[in-house]
């Protein structure tokens, strides 16, 4: 189905909900809280949206550039962007381990094993305390002195997040990216022209990881402690439900999801301590009534507003009208 929304508009949006968000948020913690799990979603969009791959295994790679950043400001003192450099390259170095297994299966049995995977790191990353920080995580995770107010780090999380756009734009719209759209719609008529299945989901992979390892490194600096939570499965459920809601298949639709997600939860805690039941009851009516998600309705609306319908949607109506 045709777009309704050009997609030389998307970086725009990205651009205009960057901009916004310090004119409508009270809190620079909680803006850049929006665009650090949206570049986790971006991440996991990539696979679902694109490649037609549902990973459980976000959380690994989040961890993983928590815990680098962490360690390598804490412990070696290392400059700030070597260090975020470092929990890029550990996000895709994990991605590419789990990948490497997880993509020899297909439909449950891919689940299944990304999910194992998650469950193994956690595990591990509980027991190794002496370089993890175990339950209590690591503490005290510092920001360069230029990044020491909110909003301050949320202009750095911003061009960074917007910088992370720009790249997977690119890499959706060339080849490459039309590839793993083959590949989702149909894998056997791919093999059968000749791509490589398991190099461009391996491809996939580790570019994906390397967005959420840089998210998770952000997300260490932004709280200043990168904790055990940030590796458990509940992470990876959160980014896949950030991207469902969102909208598969489209790079802004991400932001939508984290927007949505992460303003909404923010809002419920401080109307009842047990607000996870209330999210989840909204969750259960998006999924119901929206299932292309915010994306999804927006194109609706779009369509409706402008009364654009791509030749797929005219061939009916034509139809109908010589009846």
């Amino acid at each position: 189905m045709t777009a309704a929304v050009p997609k030389k508009y998307t970086f725009l949006l990205a651009l205009i909900v960057a901009l916004a968000l310090p004119l409508f948020m009270r809190s620079g913690s909680l803006a850049s809280e929006v665009l650090i799990y949206a570049l986790a979603a971006l991440g996991c969009n990539l696979l679902l949206g694109y490649t037609g791959l549902l990973s459980f295994g976000q959380g690994i790679f989040f961890g993983l550039g928590s815990y680098t950043i962490a360690i390598l400001l804490t412990r070696l003192q290392l400059p700030m962007p070597l260090a975020l450099l470092a929990a890029i390259g550990m996000g895709a170095l994990g991605a590419a381990v789990v990948g490497w297994v997880a993509i020899r299966q297909r439909g449950t049995y891919f689940v299944m094993l990304t999910l194992a995977f998650a469950q193994m790191f956690y595990f591990v990353a509980y027991t190794a305390s002496g370089l993890t920080g175990g339950d209590n995580g690591l503490l005290d995770v510092p920001r360069p002195a230029f990044m020491d107010t909110p909003w301050k780090y949320y202009a750095f999380v911003a061009v960074i997040f917007l910088i992370a756009f720009a790249l997977l734009l690119k890499v959706t719209d060339s080849v490459f990216g039309r590839t793993l759209l083959a590949i989702r719609d149909n894998e056997d008529r791919a093999a059968a022209v000749g791509y490589d299945l398991k190099r461009f989901k391996l491809l996939a992979f580790v570019i994906s990881g390397a967005v959420t390892g840089l998210a998770g490194g952000l997300h260490a600096m932004m709280t200043g402690i990168a904790p055990l939570s940030n590796a458990e499965y509940h992470t990876s459920e959160m980014i896949l439900v950030i991207t469902v809601i969102g909208g598969t298949g489209n790079l802004f639709a991400s932001v939508l999801g984290s927007a949505f997600y992460v303003l909404l939860a923010d809002w419920l805690s401080t109307l009842w301590p047990r607000w996870l039941l209330l999210l989840g009851l909204l969750l259960i009516g998006v999924s119901i009534g929206m299932q292309r998600g915010l994306w999804g309705l927006g194109e609706s609306a779009w369509r409706r507003v402008f009364r654009k319908t791509s030749p797929a949607d005219k061939a009916p109506l034509a139809q109908g009208e010589k009846a």
